[in-house]
């Protein structure tokens, strides 16, 4: 096998190598091989996952890659996570699998061999200097990668030099619309593994939450406490996991009205509401998204409270709604209708009929959950949202409120408020388990959540 050189990603700014460095770098090295035990974490579960997708495509070449790095500026690149697809299939969730590809080879009449080329740890004898050297992926610059041998142990997959695998024909799941569609829906349902990685990233976005809220006297004291509070649930996404699973939502007053405010640049009132949109995403790349709108004085004012309620009874109307063999889109349905009746009552609406609560409700009260905080996206309509649910699916049950500031079909005293209650959940024999029942969504419990971490 040839290995042919990749040109050294060096910066502007780098000092020249003499030939004596050069030399000297080369040599005088001692062996550093990973742990004999290393798996990657779903190492048990995805010759299952590989089979499965082999199946949907008999005799035909599949094309998974891990995706490219991105320049952020310059020669800086964005933080770099693996496609989810590459990560079901591999396990492997790392920023060291920038540029690798899963290739799945046909292999007799019905089945596949799943091989992966990637990049493996620079050799340090051969006159190579890219250990040393590379800023994109020499090891003293990003850290050390798995030789071909450790590479296989870890995944039970067999491993090549990405130089070596050149311009494969196949189906690409980066521009195949049949591929891309069978590998989200084959996510659709969730086995008992993946599931205890959700519950994981919930519990720690469960803590997250609690930090912001013991934190919430430094950031009213800030001039940009939207800032302050993504900062102290980025400190524990980061902690705890990977990362967090999307971009926080920390939206005070009527920034809550927009529903994906992750500028994040505003003040903090005590007479307002935040509404914090966040989760964590584990190492393993699950994420939970767990939304929750609180007080800043620690309680509800009377109209706060009455927005904050009628969207808490749509919520627990689309929850009660909840069981395998439902339409997806019927948890929708029951809180929109719940929504569609409270503005009635408030004279908002004329009548409960047709679908002008939207102008207050504005998107879908829910989605499934996994890899992605809106996962499995590229799936038919047939088999998700005019499918029905099935035991193992995890998803966001999210009804909200948005009363625009400047909306003149509305009371002065509800605008600008926005709420939204999201919590995540599993589809069970029974009908759903809530996986983030730990954080209270009642006024009462959450006043009295509030007070606790407080010290009130």
């Amino acid at each position: 096998m040839t290995i042919r050189p990749y040109p050294l990603n060096t910066g502007s700014h780098d000092l020249p190598v003499s030939v004596e460095l050069s030399a000297f770098m080369s040599g005088d090295w001692s062996a550093s091989p990973l742990p004999a035990d290393s798996r990657v974490a779903a190492h048990a579960v995805t010759p299952a996952r590989r089979a499965r997708l082999s199946a949907r495509f008999p005799g035909e070449r599949l094309i998974i890659a891990a995706g490219e790095l991105t320049v952020r500026t310059n020669d800086c690149d964005h933080r770099f996570r693996p496609h989810s697809a590459y990560a079901w299939l591999t396990g492997l969730a790392g920023e060291d699998q920038a540029g690798h590809v899963l290739v799945m080879e046909p292999a007799g009449p019905h089945g596949h061999e799943a091989v992966l080329y990637l990049r493996p740890r620079s050799a340090r004898a051969d006159g190579s200097e890219e250990f040393y050297r590379d800023r994109r992926y020499g090891e003293f610059w990003v850290g050390r990668r798995p030789d071909l041998t450790e590479a296989e142990r870890l995944t039970g997959l067999r491993c090549a030099h990405l130089a070596d695998l050149g311009a494969p024909e196949g189906r690409d799941a980066a521009h195949d619309q049949a591929l891309a569609t069978a590998l989200s829906e084959l996510r659709l349902v969730k086995d008992a593994w993946e599931v205890a990685q959700l519950q994981l990233a919930v519990d720690h976005t469960t803590a997250g939450f609690e930090d912001v809220v013991r934190a919430l006297p430094r950031a009213l004291a800030h001039p940009r406490g939207e800032r302050w509070i993504e900062g102290v649930f980025g400190l524990r996404a980061r902690a705890e996991g990977n990362g967090t699973g999307y971009e926080t939502i920390a939206a005070s007053g009527a920034h809550a009205c927009v529903l994906h405010w992750i500028r994040n640049d505003g003040q903090l009132r005590r007479d307002e509401l935040l509404l914090l949109d966040a989760g964590v995403e584990t190492d393993t790349l699950y994420t939970a998204d767990i939304t929750r709108t609180l007080p800043l004085s620690g309680r509800f004012s009377p109209v706060q409270r009455q927005v904050y309620e009628l969207v808490l009874a749509a919520q627990e109307a689309g929850i009660a709604a909840l069981r395998p063999g439902a339409s997806f889109r019927d948890f929708h349905r029951a809180g929109m209708r719940v929504i569609a009746e409270g503005l009635a009552d408030w004279g908002v609406l004329k009548n409960a009929e047709g679908d002008l609560h939207r102008r207050y409700t504005l998107c879908s009260s829910g989605h499934m959950l996994g890899l992605d905080v809106h996962d499995c996206a590229k799936a038919r309509a047939e088999t998700y949202l005019d499918g029905v649910l099935e035991e193992g699916q995890v998803l966001t049950v999210e009804p909200g409120l948005y009363l625009q500031p400047d909306d003149e079909t509305l009371p002065a005293e509800l605008r600008g408020i926005g709420v939204r209650i999201e919590d995540d959940l599993v589809i069970t024999a029974q009908g759903a388990r809530l996986m983030s029942g730990a954080l209270p969504r009642t006024v009462a419990g959450i006043e009295e959540w509030m007070g606790t971490l407080l010290g009130g």
